[in-house]
């Protein structure tokens, strides 16, 4: 939490104070669904400005064993938010017996952003799982509760770098005599691998490693992997 004064006249004028209780943490999200699978992936390294905290911190978090989310930004807000939406999960499943599906948990978390619209959550959230027909889904979001279900997104600090690359590798972008194919899971863990190391090497804010969380109807399997660490 950062309070700065400033006094914008030099002859006894007023006092303009700047409030600023946000901090980027850094940190990069990637989501790709397909036709039985969806694969979610996150850099290990939390940050802030040229400070490392740690290089083992993962943003990915497992809601269900057919859902996972990933969040990256102000890394308090993070821990306020993911502890909040699985307390209303475990409400959820206390009270139906069930767990919640993929959709239902998008919607939930719609709710809660929309909730806290006039001070929100410095989170960008990327919710990826399988849905009740065994389909692979994406939902991304903006900070007061927008959301979009997608086949691919990324989030995070190097979303500019990243996004880019998935419309062209996976939506087929800007390229001339290629049929679009569906993506099979094989190819979108080496997309995911590719981008995170292209990111690491252009964005001080990702890197050290790569954990991947990779979800079929039996469940989610995690996978590791390094990156550069300077």
């Amino acid at each position: 939490m950062q309070c700065e004064e400033t006094v914008v006249s030099t002859y006894g004028g007023p006092k303009q104070t700047y409030f600023s209780p946000y901090a980027d943490n850094g940190g990069s999200i990637v989501a790709i669904a397909g036709e039985d699978y969806a694969v979610i992936a996150s850099d290990t390294r939390l940050s802030a400005g040229f400070s490392i905290y740690t290089r083992e911190q993962s943003k990915l978090y497992k809601l269900s064993q057919k859902t996972v989310l990933g969040c990256a930004g102000c890394w308090c807000d993070i821990l306020t938010f993911t502890r909040f939406l699985e307390a209303r999960m475990k409400m959820y499943e206390n009270e139906h017996h069930k767990q919640m599906s993929t959709p239902a948990v998008a919607q939930l978390i719609t709710t809660m952003l929309y909730y806290k619209r006039f001070f929100p959550y410095y989170v960008s959230n990327v919710l990826a799982g399988i849905d009740a027909d065994g389909r692979g889904c994406v939902y991304s979001y903006d900070p007061i509760g927008h959301c979009e279900k997608v086949q691919y997104r990324t989030g995070g600090s190097s979303s500019a770098l990243i996004q880019p690359l998935l419309d062209n590798q996976i939506g087929f972008k800007n390229m001339q005599g290629v049929t679009p194919l569906p993506i099979v899971k094989e190819r979108a863990v080496g997309i995911i691998k590719d981008v995170f190391i292209s990111a690491a090497e252009r964005d001080i804010y990702t890197g050290d490693g790569i954990v991947m969380n990779i979800i079929t109807k039996d469940g989610v399997e995690e996978e590791k992997f390094s990156l550069r660490k300077d």
